[in-house]
């Protein structure tokens, strides 16, 4: 049996709170790994990411997919590490506040949202544009105004799903999840039979020098292979942030997340290489350098391999962003529900839903926010909403790194205590919050160029405009919440300090 802690914040009213109340031991470890992977939409990562990491690097690809799994697996470790301590839902917001202070928490966890807002757009107007190609309907496929209005619908769907509980989403992803894993198998496996037997002239044998990184040709184009990649990889952390809805919230949500990786740089590396067998390297047809194809080379190859049950993959590719719609918004509710506990945002972002147990008011401001940017962006420009999406990765790469580098902080006095504290607590997080540190600087000065980005904002790449801006924001906000008198306990460290308890309850 663990040890109970109790957790006492007080409320605007003065009265004392056990716990969050949300609906403790509603997950399990396959359940939180399922909710993991569905935030990744690792069906439509991949299909949209491969085209472009073959033009970077060739057939180093696979090579590259392994390199950028091993920052995230050392923030796992940093995450892991951290919710064993203190497994509570605001995940970076709390761990970055006990470790560095209010600052560096209330960032960690605007960073947090705001990822989450910017790729809720993109994922939302990837299931709208499918639904209708999974209907044979191009036209609508392509009217602008049609496939916004069917996102927001999706969008507005899944809001409402999240709202209704985790135990219903967890129900619904298993099947969404089924249906993408399903597809990718098939996938890879029907790539695998077409390119032994020989049907595409293009197709090429399996060669290990894939995975050699000698036979890189250019620094530049590897290092931006490695940060495309990185962040398909992104999502595995909605694990953590569901961790006091586990069955055992110390252990299950840390299990996930590494499992979650495990299994997608399995299906990342793995149907990367049958399709790269299959289609070969050409810049026509089929070849995965064919400008045509790099936005989705799923899409392009599944009517040569399904045939008459292309369908199926478009139906995959579909419900990989709907499920990804819906798991997106789940951590992000709990982690303003956090911030609003805490005193770091208003007590209205606490409220849970009688029935459901759920942060009804935080979920729905979540899916408001994500239906007004992604509808206020497809207005202004879809080249700014494309350029919102790439600059995703600066506010992912930073709450990653805060979490990685709080790992090592918070645990200094304890790196000595054994050779396992000393790995993984200390080196290994604090390899990871470096290497995602670079990440972040790396991106942001390759985004400053206007040939990396699709749209120019004050001479220099919108991508960075849009990113830097929207972390910017966050500085703003907090010094806006900062100045009224309901924020002073955060500020001031009462309501959250490093010696702040949190609830765990019994294994």
């Amino acid at each position: 049996m663990s040890q109970k802690h109790t957790l006492g914040n007080a409320t605007e009213t003065g009265h004392i709170h056990v716990g969050k109340g949300l609906n403790q031991g509603a997950l399990g470890v396959v359940g939180s790994t399922i909710i993991g992977l569905a935030s990744t939409a690792p069906l439509y990562s991949l299909a949209a990411t491969l085209g472009y990491v073959i033009v970077a690097v060739g057939a180093q690809a696979p090579l590259v997919f392994v390199v950028a799994c091993i920052p995230m697996v050392f923030a796992a470790f940093a995450y892991q590490e951290l919710n064993r301590e203190m497994p509570d839902c605001g995940t970076t917001f709390v761990w970055g506040a006990k470790a560095f202070g209010p600052v560096v928490g209330w960032i960690g966890g605007w960073a947090v949202a705001v990822s989450a807002i910017m790729v809720l757009a993109n994922v939302g107007e990837i299931t709208g544009k499918y639904f209708w190609l999974l209907l044979g309907n191009e036209e609508f496929a392509g009217n602008r105004v049609v496939v916004v209005a069917t996102s927001v619908v999706f969008m507005a769907i899944m809001t409402f799903v999240s709202t209704v509980g985790v135990q219903i989403g967890e129900r619904l992803q298993m099947i969404l999840m089924t249906i993408q894993i399903v597809a990718m198998v098939l996938f890879g496996a029907l790539a695998l039979w077409h390119a032994l037997d020989g049907s595409n002239p293009g197709s090429i044998a399996f060669d290990w020098q894939w995975f050699n990184p000698a036979q890189l040709t250019s620094w530049s184009g590897f290092m931006e292979a490695v940060l495309l990649a990185l962040f398909i990889y992104w999502g595995w952390d909605t694990c953590l942030a569901l961790n006091e809805e586990t069955k055992n919230p110390r252990k299950t949500p840390g299990r996930a997340a590494l499992s979650t990786i495990v299994v997608l740089i399995v299906l990342y590396v793995g149907i990367s290489i049958v399709v790269m067998m299959f289609a070969g390297f050409g810049d026509s047809g089929f070849g995965l350098t064919n400008e045509a194809n790099l936005d989705d080379v799923f899409t392009v190859l599944g009517g040569a391999l399904f045939g008459p049950w292309g369908w199926f993959l478009l139906l995959g590719v579909m419900l990989s962003a709907a499920s990804s719609t819906q798991t997106t918004i789940l951590p992000t509710a709990r982690g303003t529900l956090s911030m609003a506990v805490y005193r770091a945002l208003p007590a209205k972002f606490a409220e849970l839903h009688p029935k459901f147990k759920t942060p009804w008011f935080s979920t729905t401001v979540m899916g408001v926010a994500a239906i007004v940017y992604y509808v206020g962006m497809s207005i202004l420009s879809e080249d700014m909403l494309a350029d919102s999406l790439t600059s995703m990765g600066l506010a992912v790469a930073l709450y990653y790194a805060i979490t990685s580098f709080a790992c090592v902080w918070y645990f200094r006095g304890t790196l000595r205590d054994s050779a396992r504290n000393l790995w993984m607590r200390g080196i290994l997080p604090l390899l990871g919050g470096l290497l995602l540190g670079y990440a972040f600087v790396q991106s942001a000065i390759d985004m400053i160029s206007v040939d990396y980005s699709y749209t120019v904002i004050f001479g220099i790449g919108g991508a960075f405009v849009i990113g830097v801006g929207a972390i910017l924001l966050g500085f703003v906000l907090m010094g806006l919440w900062w100045l009224r008198p309901n924020a002073k306990p955060y500020f001031r460290r009462e309501s959250l300090n490093r010696d702040t308890p949190v609830l765990v309850p019994d294994e």
